[in-house]
């Protein structure tokens, strides 16, 4: 009997995952990532077979970050009108259709192109997935978005790992994109039912009406933190290894660990997060995490010595992994503009410092050394510490 109950239960279980908007939002989060990433591994092959050189690759690879930055600008109009629940749909078959195309470029316009309406379609799903996860942490009363940007941070690691092992059979990087994204659009799309209706703001009485210069104010702080935030991760992802290789003398092994230990410190926060979250506000545990940050990666370039330098690393990735998905949350509660606005606007200045963090710490590097340019990086975490303590938007989260 013990054992018929329990089969029983099963079903029951799995259908109420399945309509779990929680479950959801989870999955496309994980989508977001895995494809995405999945890429990164071609680059190279993609470099050599377009006759590329370093200059005119980075340049197309721009497209990304411009197609991105104009689609945030675009979905902050469309989110308050459509609702992330049906834009998180129609863009998660756009991110799928769109991502194969890359591979099939013939030129440097075209791949300029193709990323950039790649990218377009992924910050769109970004934006209202992020919408969407709002609406469904309200609703469940605690902490969530730690927890979901942890999900995309799987599935980069898995993206990554699959790119490898892609371009180590020989796989093209459209029939890898087109392979990975079937099961994608599939499952993420099916789960994507169980998605609920955005929140939409309580009309304000005729005697009230919002503060529009609070409003901006609010919004420009919090998008202020996340362009610091994403300038200290766009300058790890790029000049970790570089730092450790030719300013430390590590073998190229020991100084790719550099990002890998930002990245699995980051993903181990904002797995925690939402437990942490739940037990310490957001305006007392940001700011001990990104002080804990400027102070480990200070004393590794201080004392120049590599092990010190990794340590720095992680705990920058501990010190900032639960910032950008607070940001979001902290935005969805701003009282007088939609939440979807506001996390498109407080994104797009993320995508800004994740473009200007590598350029800012290449151009200072040349004017004076590495190690003193990303003096630049405990700079700027000990003004996430300050803001995030201060930042007004914060004190209800």
């Amino acid at each position: 009997m013990a054992e018929l109950a329990t089969a029983a239960a099963e079903p029951r279980q799995l259908a109420r995952l399945v309509r779990s908007p929680s479950v959801a939002v989870t999955v496309v989060f994980f989508v977001n990532g895995v494809l995405i990433a999945s890429w990164t591994a071609h680059i190279p092959h993609v470099k050599e077979y377009l006759r590329l050189s370093d200059g005119t690759l980075g340049l197309a690879l721009l497209g990304a970050p411009v197609g991105s930055v104009l689609a945030m600008l675009i979905a902050a109009r469309l989110l308050p009108w459509l609702g992330s629940k049906l834009i998180v749909r129609v863009t998660l078959v756009g991110y799928c259709a769109a991502g194969p195309l890359v591979g099939l470029t013939r030129s440097f316009a075209e791949l300029f192109l193709a990323l950039a309406l790649w990218a377009a379609f992924m910050a769109t799903l970004d934006v209202s997935m992020n919408t969407q996860a709002i609406s469904v942490e309200r609703r469940a009363g605690r902490a969530l978005m730690p927890g979901f940007h942890g999900s995309w941070s799987i599935g980069a690691f898995a993206g990554a790992a699959l790119g490898a092992a892609g371009v180590a059979i020989g796989l093209s990087l459209s029939i890898q994109l087109l392979v990975l994204a079937i099961p994608c659009v599939i499952i993420a799309g099916w789960l994507s039912l169980a998605m609920i209706p955005d929140e939409r703001p309580a009309p304000a009485g005729h005697d009230v009406s919002p503060d529009r210069r609070a409003v901006w104010m609010a919004i420009g702080v919090l998008g202020a933190i996340t362009l610091a935030d994403y300038l200290c991760e766009g300058a790890a992802a790029d000049w970790a290894a570089v730092y450790l290789r030719t300013s430390l003398g590590a073998a190229p092994a020991i100084a790719a660990l550099g990002f890998a230990a930002y990245s699995l410190a980051m993903v181990a926060v904002r797995l925690a997060g939402n437990r942490l979250l739940d037990r310490f506000p957001a305006r007392h545990l940001l700011p001990v995490l990104a002080g804990l940050a400027t102070v480990a990666f200070a004393i590794g370039l201080a004392i120049q010595d590599v092990t010190a330098v990794l340590i720095g690393f992680a705990a920058l990735g501990a010190g900032l992994g639960a910032v950008v998905p607070v940001m979001f949350s902290a935005a969805g509660r701003v009282p007088g503009i939609n939440a979807g606005s506001a996390v498109a606007m407080v994104s797009a200045c993320g995508w800004v410092g994740l473009m200007c963090g590598p350029v800012v710490i290449g151009q200072l590097a040349d004017l004076t050394s590495l190690r003193v340019a990303l003096i630049t990086i405990p700079v700027l975490t000990a003004v996430v510490a300050t803001s995030t303590a201060t930042c007004r938007a914060l004190r209800s989260g």
